[in-house]
């Protein structure tokens, strides 16, 4: 069995999702990737999560050629494919239909940096892609959701903001492991709540200013970051 280690973590990825409360039944997927190889681990679509074992995961290459597995992978594969070719500097992926994140993404609506809680993990406000275009949706679909991402983050680095809305579709969030991409996705489901909280009390709330969302931000993840242990 190819790439055990990597199968271990993406299995563990999507159960993570699961235990949260982000995914119901079949919904969302994770996926990792062995930059050396140039591979990539997938969960398989529709496949329950209670019955997942490592070997049920898919191994396709950069083009989608699937490589090792049995099963069909995830029908968002090409939009992962997007995101890897895209960004090098990613190593996961996962997607999942959160409430609250998704909520936002329905309503075409970014998710502002209303506290600390949402600086201390994402740069700024989360993202949300425009809308695509009927011929985008029609013709393939999962492959132009992977561009839509790219172009929204033309001027945006994709390590500081690792999280991104779908206009009318759901969240997908990234990493530098399958666990870090589950628990950026843990985090955002919780800022999502966190500012839709935050409008029903204020509905005039503003994001708090650039000083704060630097200090907070930078402190865990500059070059001089000083939270947590070395």
């Amino acid at each position: 069995m190819m790439l055990p280690q990597l199968r271990e973590e993406v299995l563990e990825a999507n159960l993570e999702v699961v235990r949260r409360g982000l995914v119901l039944y079949t919904f969302g997927n994770a996926s990792g990737i062995d930059r050396g190889a140039g591979l990539v681990v997938i969960k398989p679509s529709g496949l329950p999560y209670d019955r997942m074992t490592p070997a049920d995961l898919v191994i396709v290459d950069l083009q989608g050629e699937i490589i090792e597995g049995a099963m069909r992978p995830s029908s968002d594969l090409p939009t992962h494919l997007v995101l890897y070719n895209a960004f090098p500097a990613i190593r996961a992926i996962v997607h999942t239909h959160s409430r609250a994140a998704t909520a936002f993404a329905q309503a075409r609506r970014e998710i502002p940096c209303f506290g600390t809680t949402h600086a201390d993990y994402f740069y700024g406000p989360i993202p949300v892609t425009a809308p695509m275009t009927a011929d985008e949706i029609r013709t393939n679909y999962e492959e132009n959701t992977g561009q839509a991402i790219v172009r929204r983050f033309h001027a945006l680095d994709p390590l500081q903001i690792p999280a991104v809305l779908v206009s009318g579709h759901a969240p997908f969030t990234w990493g530098q492991s399958a666990i870090e991409a589950a628990h950026h996705a843990v985090i955002l489901e919780e800022v999502a709540d966190l500012a839709t909280r935050t409008l029903a009390l204020n509905p005039s709330a503003t994001p708090i200013p650039q000083p704060l969302l630097d200090k907070h931000f930078l402190r865990k993840h500059g070059a001089a970051a000083y939270y947590g242990q070395k």
